[in-house]
């Protein structure tokens, strides 16, 4: 059995290595360990993910695709959702996420001589509770971007609205790395913030 753990974050300021300490001390205390780990900054919302897909053209058949939690590794809406569901049984894996504790025995090698009824009820569940979850993860997503977006109008409606305020310390960082010369991506790796935050940087200097 292969384990590969999954770590994503949605934007690029946040850090998708935050769970990975996690994840290596649950596969520890279930007796393996992870073989490889795939991580990237991108929406949940979204299928052509990277590192996801690279993942899913590696996993052989028994593989363990390890999260976090459910909503790592989906916040899909339901009709592409179905089709991740559908290239994870194509690749063979099994998800095991440390929210869903029904999945935590999945990490158990099969019986030998094949599946037991009962391994195969564990699945049967697993498979039934990932879904509950996959949906939940879609509808807290759903939930939070209403509120947000109500919160907003309503702060607009009263003139209060000024959007996310600029760090103008960060900025001016910005503005004298690029004055050096320094690219993008370095700039950003460097000062530890996001590269959308530096090419905003530079847009406003034109």
């Amino acid at each position: 059995m292969f384990v590969r753990s999954y770590l994503r974050a949605s934007t690029d300021d946040q850090d998708a290595t935050r769970a990975r300490e996690a994840l290596r001390t649950f596969a520890a205390e279930h007796g393996t360990r992870i073989a490889a780990t795939y991580v990237e900054n991108a929406s949940g919302t979204l299928l052509d993910r990277r590192e996801l897909l690279r993942l899913l053209a590696d996993a052989e058949p028994g593989d363990v695709l390890l999260v976090e939690a459910v909503d790592r590794l989906s916040r899909l809406d339901r009709a592409t959702w179905d089709q991740l569901r559908e290239r994870i049984a194509q690749a063979g894996l099994q998800v095991v996420s440390l929210d869903l504790p029904l999945t935590h025995s999945l990490l158990r090698p099969a019986a030998a001589g094949g599946d037991s009824a009962q391994e195969w009820m564990t699945r049967a569940v697993s498979q039934m509770f990932l879904e509950f979850m996959a949906a939940f993860a879609r509808k807290d997503y759903e939930t939070r971007r209403a509120r947000a977006a109500q919160g907003i109008a309503k702060a607009k409606a009263a003139g209060a609205y000024k959007g996310r305020p600029r760090d103008e310390q960060l900025h001016a960082r910005i503005r004298e790395c690029l004055a050096r010369g320094m690219s993008v991506r370095g700039t950003a790796r460097l000062l530890e913030c996001s590269t959308s935050t530096v090419n905003r940087c530079r847009a406003s200097q034109a």
